[in-house]
């Protein structure tokens, strides 16, 4: 089916659809609990989803509490930020979701979020403001700069912040520093209400390019790259490989499974058995190859 574009410029919608479309686009956003105190010492606790890690050596997060769109004020975080230069980033799971949400609430300054989500505050090690209990892992951060980017409702302020101590329930991880995505079971924005929980089904496993460079989509013969029952997605697994297969390689593949490569019965069973194994046993994606390539 032919794709058909909607077009536009940013600065033909209005800023709440704009902002919106944004939302829906880029998706699905890690969410920064943020913690920070008040130059009195007054605790806010609050959810920004304009979050992601950018370094490692520094280790650096950056999240950005945006103005209103409505009010265009800012929010009493970017205030305590300035204030105070730290914060606490609390990760977020799908058991503290519901009282995370409390805590987006636009109290005023003088509410503590802790108190009216639920949550428990345990205090930091290196910084001042508090850490979430409930929360499977907690980044005590140093606020390294804040880089305002508009003074009208929906501009950003990026917050950089340097990490300074991390703390990670040890029941989330399968080693020491490893985290499980099953256990640590984080939740993540989507656009309008909608967020997605980041365990179980929804998880699958692409593996990283190696060292070596894959043979790339030119490299495969036409039949497999033009394939109407291959996938996009089929197709770059095999094109991730490092190299065809040699004749040589393909002439000893057909001759160990000679008896089993009998059993199929028509071209429909064989393309269904390589979508199944791409699927399902991607690490033998070589083995895929050959066979495909035996099909010709």
């Amino acid at each position: 089916m032919e794709k058909t574009f909607v077009s536009f410029e940013p600065r033909e919608l209005k800023i709440p659809d704009l902002h919106q479309t944004l939302l829906g686009l880029v998706a699905p956003r890690p969410i920064a609990f943020a913690s920070t105190l008040d130059n009195e010492g007054n605790s806010n606790l609050a959810p920004f989803s304009f979050f992601n890690v950018f370094s490692s050596n520094p280790p650096i997060v950056i999240f950005s509490p945006n103005r209103s769109g409505r009010t265009g004020k800012n929010k009493d975080t970017i205030y305590n930020l300035m204030d105070t230069m730290e914060v606490v980033i609390n990760m977020v799971s799908y058991d503290m979701v519901q009282q995370m949400n409390v805590a987006a609430c636009e109290y005023p300054s003088d509410i503590n979020e802790f108190v009216k989500s639920g949550f428990t505050p345990v205090p930091s090690d290196i910084v001042k403001p508090y850490r979430v209990k409930e929360s499977p892992a907690q980044l005590e951060c140093k606020v390294e700069q804040i880089v305002t980017l508009g003074s009208q409702g929906g501009a950003g302020n990026l917050v950089i912040c340097k990490v300074l101590k991390i703390h990670i329930d040890q029941r989330v991880t399968h080693e020491k520093y490893k985290i499980d995505p099953h256990k640590i079971d984080l939740v993540a924005r989507m656009g309008a209400d909608f967020y997605c929980r980041a365990s179980g089904g929804a998880v699958f496993e692409v593996p990283k390019p190696n060292q070596k460079l894959g043979i790339g989509f030119d490299s495969l013969p036409d039949f497999i790259k033009y394939h109407p029952q291959l996938t996009g997605n089929e197709i770059g697994q095999l094109a991730n490989l490092e190299s065809l297969p040699t004749s040589e390689e393909l002439e000893q593949y057909q001759k160990e499974n000679a008896q089993w490569l009998d059993e199929f019965q028509s071209p429909e069973e064989k393309i269904q058995w390589v979508k199944k194994t791409l699927s399902v046993y991607p690490n033998d994606t070589y083995s895929v190859l050959k066979f495909l390539m035996l099909l010709k």
